[in-house]
């Protein structure tokens, strides 16, 4: 994920005590309503940051893999969460997925990610081939008309939101504290290849 800066500058960010907004109790409980974990659940944090939501997806009962491509970030993710989850050092755009489950994912979620991600479609439709039988991803996203000029980089408009919902079967858009919290499920396959 590099569309807005570079690995060093994440990890400077990080290192510098940047971070995103904090997860909120409406994201809370539209995970544990939307998404519950099934048997042996699996999920998949991409984007983790400093580790936050991959830890209370663990909590939920899921095993989960966390990935970020800034190393101080899974640093004090580790630090903070332990070996609750698996954290992995990865550009999921653009690098070898090999360290992935090759049996899938149950939930896949990419919080404040999706803006930031330079080829959307062909990475959403790489991750829905990794989606298990009747899986999610959920993208959690700020609104652009509710989000600062300066920080509109970050946000979707409904335009974004709508082409992030192509060719998925089911979709549904909840509203989370002001962020479009967007599920999607039963992906349109097509011959993306996954990352």
């Amino acid at each position: 994920m590099h569309r807005f800066a570079t690995q060093e500058e994440w990890d400077r960010s990080y290192a510098d005590g940047r971070r995103f907004s904090p997860l909120g109790d409406r994201e809370r409980s539209l995970l544990a309503t939307h998404t519950p974990p099934p048997a042996d659940g699996r999920a998949l944090d991409i984007g983790c940051g400093v580790g936050e939501l991959a830890a209370h997806l663990s909590t939920l009962g899921y095993a989960v893999d966390a990935v970020d491509w800034s190393g101080t970030a899974l640093a004090e993710a580790a630090a903070r969460h332990g070996t609750a989850v698996r954290w992995l050092r990865l550009d999921i755009e653009s690098d070898d997925g090999t360290p992935l489950h090759a049996d899938g994912y149950d939930l896949i979620t990419l919080r404040f990610v999706f803006p930031l991600l330079n080829s959307r479609a062909r990475t959403l439709h790489a991750l829905g081939r990794r989606l298990r039988p009747e899986g999610a991803i959920v993208v959690v996203a700020p609104r652009a008309a509710d989000t600062p000029a300066q920080r509109r980089r970050l946000a979707l408009d409904e335009d974004e939101l709508a082409a992030l919902r192509t060719d998925w079967a089911s979709t549904t858009v909840h509203d989370a504290g002001g962020l479009a919290f967007v599920i999607l499920r039963d992906p349109c396959r097509t011959g993306t290849t996954t990352p």
